[in-house]
């Protein structure tokens, strides 16, 4: 790609900008040397790792490579057996931590999200994003294997030597004391004598503090002394080791510690030389794996750039471009990125399909030049593997060659006017330009003879659509937008601008030719009517015509706007009738719901009558059996009730045709245990058989047993054992206080499971209470007490009640598959 071409079209400083995301230096290289590649698969890589990039850091957050750097010196020394400096070990620790930064960061991203997390606006826009958000095993899978999971999975953070070289080296100018045991020993030795130095001059301190300067301890030449007067040089017994600018003090190594100092100094050397072997052990300890760590700057270097790509794509609220090799842009609502996002217009332009060559006309700061600048931009953007400011679906292509000439191309030093600059870049471009280029002109054939200038213009257009070079001109001709107008495969464009406010609206409107619209801005501006009609007089009277023709396409594109606007006003009330339509029908629904519940409620009274037959006949059995009756009559008895209960069923079955179960159960998710409710009979009732190949089963309601199909059932809740059979089955005859039908009434509306989750310890007790005392008086066996993990304080009082209650036998938590510690098995004495 051309240099021309990237500085006109500023791409340079969306590399600047760019480059501010990097973290490395290396990665900020890699950032200088980018430039737009013409390898469509090359291309399509850069953008899917890009891609990939912003998924990770939408889903699991930000990722540094501080520490990557260019150590390649101090490998070439390793290469040849030479033991590194402290600051060079710690150079390359710092790129092993950067890689085991990595390394954690991509173990991270292979693991599943274990709940929903809000997607950050960046991720949903990632086309891998867009396509899996309704699976989660496939963004998973997206996430875990992407194009940048190779790059993962080749770093070698060497993490047992970078962590001999933390261990030993604190600093650049500090190694640990047990580096080794070599070092441990010397500087403890060191350590013992420093004591006695101390102890020595303090003592000298409190012995001749009038000899004294200072009491001070200090050093000099690496060596302890003490500063004593001048005028007690004779006195002071030592080596005189410096003395003060004014001469009045002398720093004085007492003779008594002497022999200390020189110890000191023999095992600094030994502390030195047990250092350089540190050093040498680290060094050999990295020499196997210099290859692994070029090979590991290599791979952070280039995450750090994708990464930074990521992040600018984020800043821009970009997205990823489709890429063709059809020469053919189509660019939705596009953002210039280096305008103000508050300020820039989105633009939406396309080329290359009906037509190779765009002609975009209208007045001066009318955004001509930014939609020109825009898509050049874009495309070098495109094939440097960045992210476009643009909607979803926007498309590029690969050209071979972007030319450009756009600005002010005047030249004092080259003598070259206006024209002459223009003209002589146009000269270079069509020698170069063919069919898998693309060029962009601004103002073609500007800055002479207005004549000339549209001849040479039209002539410079017409020989690069002869060549089908993809070209997009700005121009003020009226001779141009002719030849846009009246040549297939070229189309006109124009940016509006509104007359009255006499400001752009940077709207890019294709097929529509531009005015100038000089007379109307220099009327508005001021300037006198009568020169403006002496200006329209001058004019040709095809000029005229043509700009007659020009505002009457406005006048009709604003009329199509406006019916436009029209249309959708007409479909927004179409959908506001259609909408009170869908509720009048609602209304019919009522009402056909109101017929409905009539019908249940005299189905309901019929079972209504054949529950209270069922009570008395239930009563007359108990009263047989308290008389010793014998059991022949008894069963006489039942077997009056069975009949009566299939009359009543028979007169029902048109009642039960007209509401089945609101929730209907599968025969393999029920359990005996479970209850239900009989839709055909309105009552609650528990499983006691499973259904079999017929879809038949036996439920219980109380001491009556019957067959019923699993079409026919619902299940019910825990907790939610009322229902309006269950109160009317219940439901003594008036006058009767009969202890027997109260026990009926809890057999059958009794639950195997309470639920307290929710309530507070003085709520939940006396529900328990209740709902025990009745468990007991049904005769269940056992019963299963919800109460929660929590703080275990409603588990606690629980415990605490049942261990009152003499009718249990025993308790305890919920096993695997009960409810574990948030459950309570109760079981009732027999």
């Amino acid at each position: 790609m051309n240099d021309k071409a990237l500085n006109t079209l500023e791409f340079n400083k969306i590399k600047e900008r760019l480059e501010g995301y990097a973290n490395s230096p290396m990665g900020k290289q890699l950032v200088k040397e980018l430039l737009p590649s013409v390898d469509i698969n090359e291309i399509e890589q850069n953008l899917l790792e890009t891609d990939a990039a912003l998924l990770r850091l939408g889903l699991h957050g930000n990722i540094s490579f501080s520490g990557v750097r260019d150590v390649n010196d101090s490998l070439k020394r390793l290469d040849i057996a030479a033991s590194l400096s402290i600051p060079e070990l710690l150079q390359i620790s710092g790129v092993l931590t950067a890689a085991g930064r990595a390394k954690a960061y991509a173990r991270d991203s292979e693991k599943a999200p274990e709940e929903k997390k809000p997607v950050p606006r960046a991720v949903r826009l990632n086309a891998h994003y867009t396509k899996n958000q309704q699976d989660p095993e496939k963004l998973k899978d997206t996430v875990a294997d992407d194009s940048l999971s190779g790059y993962f999975r080749d770093i070698e953070p060497l993490s047992q030597v970078n962590k001999e070289i933390t261990r030993c080296i604190l600093s650049e100018d500090t190694v640990a004391d047990d580096a080794s045991a070599g070092l441990f020993s010397v500087r403890k030795k060191k350590h013992v004598f420093e004591e006695r130095i101390h102890t020595s001059l303090n003592s000298i301190l409190n012995s001749s503090r009038s000899m004294l300067q200072d009491a001070v301890i200090t050093m000099r030449d690496g060596r302890y002394c003490l500063p004593v007067k001048a005028e007690y040089k004779s006195s002071f017994q030592g080596m005189v080791h410096d003395q003060s600018s004014t001469g009045s003090t002398l720093f004085i190594e007492p003779m008594s510690i002497v022999k200390l100092n020189n110890d000191i100094k023999e095992l600094e050397a030994e502390e030195k030389k047990e250092i350089e072997k540190v050093l040498e052990a680290l060094s050999g300890s990295l020499m196997p794996h210099t290859e692994t760590i070029r090979n590991d700057i290599a791979i952070l270097a280039h995450l750090d750039f994708v990464f930074a790509k990521a992040k600018f794509a984020e800043s821009m609220h970009a997205t990823m471009p489709k890429l063709n090799n059809k020469y053919y842009i189509s660019i939705l609502n596009g953002r210039h990125p280096l305008i103000d996002p508050k300020k820039v217009v989105p633009t939406t332009v396309y080329l290359g399909k009906d037509f190779d060559m765009l002609v975009i006309t209208g007045p001066n700061t009318g955004g001509k030049t930014v939609c020109l600048k825009t898509i050049g931009l874009f495309q070098l953007m495109g094939q440097s593997g960045l992210f476009i400011p643009a909607s979803e679906g926007s498309e590029l292509s690969v050209f071979e060659e972007i030319f450009a000439d756009i600005g002010d191309e005047q030249s004092i030093e080259q003598s070259l006017s206006t024209f002459s600059a223009h003209m002589t870049n146009t000269v270079k471009i069509l020698e170069k330009a063919d069919s898998h280029s693309l060029c962009l002109f601004d103002e073609l054939g500007a800055g002479t003879d207005p004549t000339e200038g549209a001849a040479l213009a039209m002539a410079i257009l017409n020989f690069l659509h002869n060549m089908k070079t993809r070209t997009v001109a700005t121009t003020h001709y009226a001779e141009i937008k002719v030849y846009a107008l009246s040549t297939p495969g070229v189309e006109n464009a124009s940016c509006e601008f509104d007359v009255t406010t006499l400001s752009p609206t940077y709207r890019l409107l294709i097929g529509i030719p531009g005015k100038s619209n000089a007379f109307a801005i220099s009327q508005k501006l001021g300037l006198p009517g009568y020169i403006i009609d002496d200006a329209k007089s001058r004019l040709e009277k095809e000029d005229v015509k043509f700009e007659d023709v020009i505002a009457s396409l406005e006048e009709s594109r604003v009329t199509i706007e406006r019916e436009k606007q029209e249309i959708e006003r007409y479909k927004a009330e179409i959908e506001e009738y259609k909408r009170r339509a869908r509720e009048n029908s609602k209304g019919v629904e009522k009402g056909r719901d109101k017929i409905l519940q009539k019908a249940r409620e005299e189905a309901s009274q019929i079972l209504q009558d054949a529950k209270e037959t069922a009570d008395s006949i239930v009563k007359e059995l108990r009263r047989q059996e308290q008389n010793g009756a014998a059991t022949l009559e008894a069963e006489k008895t039942r077997s009056a009730l069975n009949k009566k209960l299939k009359d009543t069923q028979a007169s029902m079955s048109v009642s039960q045709k007209i509401k089945g179960p609101s929730k209907p159960v599968s025969a393999k998710s029920l359990r005996i245990g479970d209850t239900v409710h009989v839709a055909s009979m309105d009552i609650n009732a528990t499983v006691s058989t499973l259904p079999d190949h017929k879809g038949e089963l036996y439920v219980t309601a109380g001491i009556i047993r019957t067959k019923v199909s699993v079409r026919d059932i619902e299940l019910v809740d825990s907790g939610k054992v009322t229902g309006p059979g269950l109160e009317n089955m219940g439901r003594k005859k008036k006058g009767s206080t009969s202890g027997g039908d109260i026990r009926m009434q809890k057999t059958m509306g009794i639950s195997p499971e309470i639920n307290l989750i929710g309530m507070t310890t003085a709520e939940a007790i006396p529900e328990l209470q209740k709902y025990l005392d009745d468990a007991y008086l049904s005769h269940i066996p056992q019963a299963r007490v919800v109460h929660g993990r929590g703080t275990g304080a409603l588990r606690k009082a629980v415990h605490q009640q049942l261990k009152k209650l003499k009718y249990v036998e025993s308790f305890r938590l919920g096993e695997f598959g009960e409810g574990q510690d948030g459950v309570t098995i109760v079981v009732f004495k027999k």
